[in-house]
């Protein structure tokens, strides 16, 4: 692999790995995130801290390093910004300073295709927020949301990103398997309510 490439890879792995929901929790007094609800570190789950800020601070920060990821790639080495989108997702979904337990990657997709592929960060952003406000349960939102990527990505000819695109979209499920089988259970919580989410 090209030297660039790898830099691109680890940079957006840099990066991505950075675990905001638990250090904004940690600096905010609220303890570890991952000791309550879910254990997850997303923003859905440090809104059970109790505070809103911290959860909307942890949603935008999630989604900047994935913008800032493929930016930056960008304009260091053009044309390596897949390898750093995967970073960043990957860094996300299993940081190492964590021992590789992290969020589930919603946020950061969002933030990647707003860097890559605009029209498809609308339309994914779009099915996240209407489906936030309607059926107010935070995995299927995600999920419905990574799903819509590789669809925009076929529907508007990106036949380079789509198979990345529809690995991202993949690792999204796997990382909701718990929230899957809570779902055939009818046990999977409302946002509002305790349990598991993003």
């Amino acid at each position: 692999m090209d030297t660039e490439l790898i830099l691109a890879l680890l940079t957006g792995y840099a990066l991505g790995s950075i675990p905001f929901g638990w250090v904004l929790t940690r600096l905010a007094g609220k303890g570890d995130v991952r000791a309550i609800g879910s254990g997850n570190i997303g923003a859905t789950n440090v809104l059970r801290t109790g505070s809103k800020a911290l959860a909307a601070g942890t949603l935008l920060l999630d989604i900047l390093k994935g913008t800032a990821a493929v930016l930056i790639a960008r304009s260091l080495w053009p044309e390596s910004e897949p390898f750093a989108a995967t970073g960043a997702l990957i860094g996300h979904c299993y940081p190492i300073w964590l021992k590789f337990k992290g969020g589930k990657g919603v946020a950061t997709f969002l933030g990647i295709l707003i860097a890559l592929l605009p029209i498809a960060a609308a339309v994914y952003a779009a099915v996240w927020i209407l489906l936030l406000l309607t059926i107010r349960i935070s995995s299927v939102a995600g999920m419905a949301a990574a799903v819509s990527a590789p669809v925009m990505g076929a529907i508007l000819g990106e036949d380079r990103l789509f198979p990345m695109l529809l690995g991202f979209a993949l690792l999204v499920l796997w990382k909701h398997h718990a929230n899957i089988l809570r779902l055939r259970a009818g046990t999977e919580p409302r946002i509002g309510r305790a349990a598991s989410s993003r």
